[in-house]
């Protein structure tokens, strides 16, 4: 079964306020087992609308990764970015077939 990843895309507006939306969401990112593959740091966009911050994290399966965005642990911590922050995010189930060559 593939894994599955949050994809989120974030411009922060009020960074003090975001810190919160920080610590409200990783114990719910603790329970559904998610881990960060990416959490800010360098990037280039070579194509299409940057933001200026990347988020990717990497759930144990698809059924999972939309649980943890759906559950109202996530609603409530979702709730301290609203007003903080704009964001692009989607949810999106991994690859594990044959791989080119």
């Amino acid at each position: 079964m593939p894994k599955a990843y949050w994809i989120a895309r974030v411009d922060v507006s009020d960074p003090d306020g975001y810190q919160e939306y920080i610590a409200a969401n990783a114990a719910v990112f603790s329970k559904y087992g998610a881990r960060f593959l990416v959490r800010g740091g360098r990037f280039e966009a070579p194509e299409g609308t940057a933001r200026s911050r990347n988020v990717v994290l990497e759930f144990k399966d698809y059924d999972t990764a939309l649980a943890c965005y759906h559950s109202p642990e996530y609603a409530a911590a979702k709730a301290k970015r609203d007003g903080r922050a704009e964001a692009d995010m989607l949810i999106i189930e991994g690859y594990d077939g044959k791989q080119p060559g």
